[in-house]
């Protein structure tokens, strides 16, 4: 990749770099809101209303696109989101929480892990709705404010708001995954090695 005067550039960029200029995708909030509201944006489902976390030792993914958009719950509420879209995904020693909150009982977690001794869990067509993303980072072939309309790394629908910032990579590796997202989808989903657990008590990924 060359940037605007020829010269070569490398597609290798710091988690925290890559979030400080992400920042600018969240500015298309207030049109995405409006958009999702008149009609123009379809939500695929209503979100529960709850956060979740989800943490893996590392993700290995081949089609990578990010770009603003908004999720929806049952009441109507407008929540701003990340897309992250990865076309094919690999994820080691995956863990999934989320924390309920009953009257008379407490906090009642549940916990599901996955993708652990070398056996990784697969996903094609993966999009994650999230609110927090952190961990080291390595992107290959990276475009960095793209506009969102025109990404075509990731999953064929892996696309946003015509003028809106996007950004997008051949290939990406996290370390030390950390997120909180409203929803995930995935055209293929398979789980080796899956466990699920339920009980009293804050059990969280991280």
């Amino acid at each position: 990749m060359k940037d605007a005067q020829g010269r070569q550039v490398t597609g290798r960029v710091r988690w925290r770099k890559f979030a400080v200029l992400a920042v600018p995708g969240f500015a298309a909030t207030a049109a995405l809101a409006v958009a999702l509201a008149d009609g123009a944006l379809a939500a695929s489902f209503a979100v529960s209303g709850q956060e979740f976390k989800v943490g893996a030792s590392s993700l290995e993914g081949d089609g990578f696109a990010q770009y603003g958009g908004i999720d929806r719950n049952a009441r109507g509420k407008l929540l701003p989101v990340a897309v992250t879209a990865i076309k094919n995904a690999k994820i080691h020693d995956l863990c999934q929480s989320v924390v309920t909150t009953l009257p008379g009982i407490g906090d009642i977690s549940l916990k599901l892990s996955a993708g652990g001794g070398g056996k990784p869990v697969e996903a094609s067509d993966l999009f994650v709705d999230a609110t927090q993303l952190s961990g080291d980072a390595l992107f290959k072939d990276i475009e960095i404010g793209r506009d969102a309309s025109t990404l075509n790394r990731g999953p064929a629908s892996a696309q946003g708001l015509q003028d809106a910032f996007g950004q997008q990579a051949r290939r990406i590796e996290i370390g030390n995954l950390r997120q909180v997202a409203w929803a995930t989808t995935a055209g293929s989903f398979k789980l080796s090695g899956l466990s699920m657990k339920i009980g009293l008590g804050k059990q969280e990924c991280f």
